[in-house]
């Protein structure tokens, strides 16, 4: 499992290097001092892990996640308790205190097993440009609201302007992002362009009816229904054998 330590405190990263020693399944290779150093090695190495300061000077570590579009695992680690619930908000693995407990890290580390990240997770993240995957984690920010999100667990995106919403568990927040430039980043396999305003998770598909003009009618796990327009039930048709 390979990790990048990103803290602007060099006496916090020899510290933390010290204590993760004892875990041989954790493997540091290499640090960053502030957060744009930090993106330019995530970027480069794709790390399973980071553990990631909050405060530092110019981007804060939760600056640094909003510009990433994918993220690897994350454990905070911080001087200040204050920023706990936030760091929840946005999925993070763990959020450990300074000066770090060995007992502390040693929950961390065990979350990390349960989490059953692959060694090979590095080999298939590729560029920011590359095909997203169902199992795929990204970083979705709204306002002040921030989350690491599974696209398997992503519904529904529905376009807004320039925007596309996102539909998981009770959220639906706004991305700077179209519906076009997200149909090229998702699997096909998984994500299906259902008319011109939505794309559908088809394993959140709870039931399917005939609609107006031969078109279909999908009603999805979060209970929105959407319309697949007479040209893409043909595709439909033809991708799930019906």
């Amino acid at each position: 499992m390979k990790a990048i330590i990103i803290d602007d405190e060099r006496l916090a990263r020899t510290e933390l290097k010290k204590l993760l020693q004892d875990y041989p399944e954790v493997e540091v290779i290499d640090e960053a001092t502030n957060a744009d150093e930090g993106i330019s090695k995530i970027e480069s190495q794709h790390p399973d892990l980071i553990f990631l300061d909050i405060q530092m000077p110019g981007k804060t570590g939760f600056d640094m996640l909003e510009q990433l579009e994918k993220t690897p695992q994350v454990i905070f680690t911080t001087a200040y308790d204050e920023f706990a619930l936030k760091a929840f908000e946005v999925n993070a693995l763990d959020y450990l205190l300074k000066p770090i407990e060995p007992k502390r890290l040693a929950d961390a580390v065990q979350k990390l097993h349960s989490a059953e990240i692959k060694e090979t997770r590095a080999e298939t993240i590729g560029t920011n440009n590359s095909l997203l995957t169902e199992n795929d984690q990204v970083f979705v920010k709204d306002g002040e609201r921030c989350w690491f999100v599974k696209l398997s667990d992503i519904r529904l995106f529905e376009s807004v302007g320039n925007y596309a919403k996102v539909f998981f568990g009770p959220n639906k927040p706004l991305i700077l992002k179209s519906l076009n430039a997200l149909e090229e980043r998702l699997d096909q396999k998984t994500f299906f362009r259902a008319n011109r305003k939505h794309i559908v998770n088809l394993r959140m598909i709870e039931k399917i009816e005939p609609y107006f003009n031969g078109g279909l009618l999908l009603e999805l796990k979060g209970g929105e229904k959407i319309e697949v327009s007479r040209r893409q039930t043909v595709k439909f048709k033809e991708m799930m054998s019906l």
